[in-house]
């Protein structure tokens, strides 16, 4: 991250061996480098998202793809707010600050949800975004391979006792017995034990084939 400018005078000849251009660098230590870094992590989540909800308008998204996307662009922004929190104590700040012009971005943040998800059964709307998201982190840590009993279970158990909660999901959920065998399988394991190559590939694969179940329940019931 850098700017480059002139630093040579109108009358540099061929001769002079100065360099006319000269890099200055935002930072100049590694927690500098950081904070720049979080603050364009943010900056790049809230564009996203304005723009995911400009595609949802027009069309240009299925509802589906536009649930998951933004359930997962939230749980981003929730992430990447907190690394620029000391900095700016509210959304509202840090946009007038690099004069950022998301309204549909700001709205979805305020509701906290899709707008695919309404917010007019109970708690039904947060369970249904809290669902997406554990499915959406769980198979996100795992493509990190990030497969550690204690870093995988606890997401697990949340979401296994979140689709208990659902009522619009059927008794027979095929979603709710692979998410429920996976965590027996690491509820027996010690906390710093790891799944193998085998167990991650599979169980991302359970994961996605009940993630999209899940998709179309949701699609058929509305």
């Amino acid at each position: 991250m850098f700017h480059q400018i002139q630093s040579g005078g109108m009358g540099a000849g061929p001769a002079d061996k100065r360099e006319l251009y000269e890099e200055v660098k935002l930072f100049r230590t590694a927690r500098e480098r950081e904070k720049y870094d979080n603050m364009a992590d943010l900056y790049a989540v809230i564009n996203t998202l304005q723009s995911l909800e400009k595609a949802y308008i027009k069309d240009a998204v299925h509802p589906k793809e536009y649930t998951a996307a933004c359930s997962k662009l939230l749980v981003q922004y929730k992430a990447a707010f907190k690394q620029v929190q000391s900095d700016f104590p509210t959304l509202e700040s840090f946009m007038k600050k690099y004069r950022l012009d998301c309204p549909a971005a700001v709205e979805r943040i305020k509701e906290d949800r899709p707008i695919t998800i309404k917010d007019d059964k109970g708690n039904t709307s947060k369970c249904i975004a809290d669902i997406v998201s554990l499915f959406i982190t769980i198979m996100d840590k795992l493509r990190l391979d990030i497969r550690a009993m204690d870093e995988i279970q606890p997401d697990l158990r949340e979401l296994t006792e979140t689709m208990s909660r659902l009522s619009m999901l059927p008794a027979d959920f095929e979603g709710k017995s692979k998410v429920r065998s996976w965590l027996d399988t690491l509820s027996a394991m010690q906390a710093s034990e790891e799944l193998n190559d085998t167990q991650v590939r599979q169980m991302l694969f359970d994961l996605e084939s009940s993630y999209n179940s899940f998709n179309r329940v949701l699609h058929d019931s509305s």
